[in-house]
């Protein structure tokens, strides 16, 4: 396991940044891994929300955790989402991600916004990271800075004096959504003692233009998750209104059978 965190580690200090896509069921992760992307996450949104619960309001720790049990089997390297902790006791976090650990996941997201859209006390939140750090010491802790994602005025003080909080606890990354304007990104990198995470933005910068800014680890977010169901509610509609042209790349029921592991389904037929 210890090979398998170093290996994560280092792909945040390569030429290129990281592209992290994040899925949300063991079909999406299934089909990332088969295309080649040796590192996958997951969408705290899309995992509660294929729940049928809230996203960011501590309702999915079961849901999580049975998720990673299931895509521990894939060949990837897995990083879990897990909201702020799903609790606001350190050692009931740390003791959660030991649970994540122990199924083989090799990093985390841990975020310091909150589900009424106030941001936690950085304080609070190092104890956690430092907690999760003594229990796993060499699980990649990527800690979210949720200062632009909730519109905070003048966000770039507080961005820097939190991800200083954080990585003196232990946090290994520093994750800051919400923005991707390359001079704020370049001042970010220059000013945070640790790789730094961007979340990808439609018509945003390319993952090259995001290196250049010093950009180690570029996520997907929820963007694949609600890509697919725009592709599905698309297709629905197509069917009821004039039909549905087979777009291209669309998998066969064969090859998406083919992503279960072969004793996930024992005595299932192919059905065509």
């Amino acid at each position: 396991m210890t090979d398998r965190r170093a290996e994560f580690r280092a792909l945040h200090h390569g030429g290129r940044p990281l592209l992290l896509p994040n899925a949300w069921d063991h079909a999406s992760a299934a089909a990332l891994a088969a295309r080649g992307h040796r590192a996958i996450g997951t969408t705290s949104l899309g995992v509660a929300a294929t729940a049928g619960r809230p996203d960011g309001a501590a309702a999915t720790a079961a849901e999580t955790l049975a998720l990673a049990g299931r895509l521990a089997r894939l060949p990837v390297l897995l990083t879990v989402d897990v909201e702020a902790g799903f609790d606001d006791d350190p050692a009931a976090v740390a003791g959660y991600v030991e649970e994540l650990a122990g199924l083989g996941v090799v990093g985390i997201n841990l975020e310091d916004g909150r589900a009424d859209g106030t941001l936690a006390d950085p304080a609070c939140v190092a104890d956690k990271v430092a907690a999760v750090k003594a229990a796993v010491p060499d699980l990649f802790v990527n800690a979210r800075v949720d200062t632009w994602w909730l519109g905070v005025p003048d966000p770039l003080p507080q961005t820097l004096a939190r991800a200083r909080a954080y990585r003196a606890a232990g946090a290994d990354g520093i994750f800051v959504p919400g923005t991707v304007d390359l001079a704020t990104l370049r001042v970010l990198g220059e000013r945070i003692d640790g790789p730094l995470n961007a979340l990808y933005q439609p018509g945003g910068p390319a993952l090259d233009e995001l290196g250049g800014a010093g950009v180690a680890r570029v996520s997907t977010g929820s963007l694949l998750f609600r890509a697919a169901l725009a592709a599905a509610v698309a297709a629905a509609d197509a069917v009821r209104a004039d039909g549905f042209a087979t777009p291209a790349g669309l998998p066969s029921y064969a090859e998406v059978q083919g992503l279960v592991p072969a004793d996930g389904a024992p005595g299932r037929r192919d059905r065509r």
